[in-house]
């Protein structure tokens, strides 16, 4: 297992999302350690969502992430390949006004629900410079696959995700998968993959190693 560091310097990331709370779900740790990092300038785009959801999302989005600026539309959920052209529009224009991006947050291309997996497939074609990291979302499709690429978590960061993910997100505490121990119990499987407490776990299909002093 080899570590690796993203670059040291300011920060460009994307954060793409099917629905309100894909990201904060899949990555909110790794956001949450970018912040502390510092020099982050964070650009959400989510697809699909109520009114009621969007607020949520936006309030999610500067708690994980501040200063984040975010972009929505309105899709309906679960039909998102519907709608193949103007997704793959949107995501092109939204790629014009964010060109220099340094990490793009993709939904897994495998992943069993049909929204993820259209924008984890036109992820890595829209935004071909950038790395694309793939994420995960537990569900009762069973999908969790194999992952190559991990972010160490510490315990308060993944304590900390749990708490704002109920905080920001209550209209979904009443579903039944909707829990801190499904939340801690894949961080702390992905943590113990790559021998931390907790862990976020991508799938990044191509990366370019740069060999210049």
């Amino acid at each position: 297992m080899r570590h690796l560091s993203l670059p040291t310097g300011p920060l460009t990331i994307v954060c793409l999302a099917a629905h309100p709370d894909d990201i904060e779900i899949a990555a909110g740790a790794t956001l949450l350690a970018l912040a502390e990092r510092g020099a982050v300038e964070g650009h959400w785009l989510t697809l699909t969502g109520s009114p009621e959801r969007r607020v949520e999302a936006e309030a999610a989005a500067e708690a994980f992430l501040p200063g984040s600026q975010s972009s929505f539309h309105a899709y309906p959920d679960g039909r998102l390949p519907a709608y193949w052209n103007e997704v793959k529009d949107i995501l092109h224009a939204f790629a014009a006004g964010h060109s220099d991006v340094d990490v793009v947050f993709a939904p897994r291309i495998d992943d069993a629900h049909q929204d993820h997996r259209l924008l984890g497939s036109m992820a890595p074609t829209v935004w071909r410079d950038a790395l694309v990291l793939h994420y995960e979302i537990p569900k009762w499709d069973g999908d969790l696959g194999r992952s190559n690429c991990y972010v160490p978590i510490s315990a308060e960061l993944g304590q900390r995700k749990v708490s704002l993910l109920n905080k920001y997100y209550p209209s979904q505490k009443s579903r039944d998968w909707w829990d801190d121990e499904t939340f801690l119990a894949l961080m702390r499987i992905r943590g113990m993959e790559c021998r931390s407490r907790y862990a976020e776990a991508f799938q990044a299909s191509k990366a370019v190693l740069s060999l210049d002093n």
